[in-house]
């Protein structure tokens, strides 16, 4: 299905005060018949049964006006064949039997320009609130809208569960496809970031692991959720568009708005991390301990401050380290008498 746009419907004002005068001309028609009939005119029947059709049906054409906003479109059918397209601003002049088409109308999305506000404006207002609705509702947006999915719990490549959801900003730039290719363009475009998001977050861990290619080159890296979350992101944004494109949709980008362990593990995680955290503080640790106590035994050495054995030194060492790698302070005992 192509899209096809009618740039030669703009002449919505010339065509109401043509109907709105051949209206007045219907009436005046009518009262006229009406009059000299009663006066014992026949000509009078003749102008008032044209005048009297002409006022029951002549509201009919006004039916084909039909006002667009800034960044909106309106699909049309006549008799259920797709005759074209109207985008951009304008009062337009069509048709009156054509009808609009837009399956999502009534398809409410966690995003942005689901309902029009002229629209949300009117259902507040009274009885004919749902006709302006239906109205509205026949309108396809063509402005920037973000899609907030619902977070989704997926396994990472390592199997453990995390929780993450993405924040999707997209726009229609086919209406034809969008309207024709897909059942419901909006849904769609939701199943899809639920795909896309589980096919790419189940190739990375959550935090940088051993032995793991994300990149598929067959090479380990250091991909990971935590650490990789805008290449993640782009990955994410390429593979709907992939899926959407066909639907008449352009995603501009995608983002990650929520990342996290699964409930059920987050605590093991936690202590996970904490345990790592510490390894890694008490290998800083002592190895700047060991660092300190060489050198100190070589300026001992190399002053000649003080000759040591081997009993001694590795008496020494010990001392030194147990200060140095303590979480406490330590309390020194002082030898008043010889070293031996």
């Amino acid at each position: 299905m192509e899209e096809k746009i009618l740039k030669t419907k703009k002449n919505g004002m010339k065509a109401l005060i043509l109907i709105v005068l051949v209206y007045l001309v219907g009436i005046a028609a009518m009262v006229g018949g009406i009059v000299m009939t009663e006066s014992g005119n026949d000509l009078g029947f003749v102008l008032a049964v044209p005048g009297i059709l002409w006022v029951c049906v002549g509201w009919i054409p006004l039916l084909g006006l039909k006002v667009l906003k800034p960044q909106e479109a309106l699909v049309l059918t006549l008799f259920g064949k797709y005759i074209g397209t109207l985008k951009g601003e304008g009062f337009y002049y069509v048709n009156p039997f054509c009808s609009g088409v837009n399956p999502a109308a009534a398809t409410k999305l966690k995003q942005s320009g689901d309902v029009d506000g002229a629209a949300k404006g009117a259902a507040a207002n009274g009885a004919n609130a749902n006709v302006t609705v239906e109205m509205a509702s026949k309108k396809i947006s063509l402005k920037i809208m973000t899609l907030n999915n619902n977070r989704q719990k997926v396994n990472d490549c390592l199997g453990n569960p995390v929780e993450i959801g993405i924040a999707v900003m997209w726009r229609v730039v086919d209406t034809a496809k969008a309207v024709f290719n897909v059942d419901n363009f909006k849904e769609y475009l939701s199943l899809q970031c639920d795909s896309a998001l589980r096919n790419i977050v189940r190739i990375y861990p959550y935090d940088i692991a051993p032995n793991v290619d994300t990149t598929g080159d067959g090479i380990a890296d250091e991909g990971s959720l935590r650490g990789s979350s805008d290449l993640v992101a782009q990955r994410i944004r390429d593979e709907i568009q992939q899926k959407v494109s066909d639907a008449g949709l352009e995603i501009l980008e995608a983002r990650i708005t929520y990342l996290a362990y699964a409930p059920e593990i987050a605590a093991a995680m936690l202590q996970r991390q904490q345990a790592s955290a510490v390894v890694d503080a008490r290998k800083l640790i002592v190895d700047g301990a060991v660092g300190m106590v060489e050198m100190a035994l070589e300026r001992l050495a190399q002053n000649n401050t003080v000759e040591l054995d081997e009993e001694r030194k590795a008496a020494m060492v010990s001392n030194l380290l147990v200060v140095l790698c303590g979480n406490r302070d330590a309390q020194p005992v002082v030898n008043s008498g010889s070293i031996y």
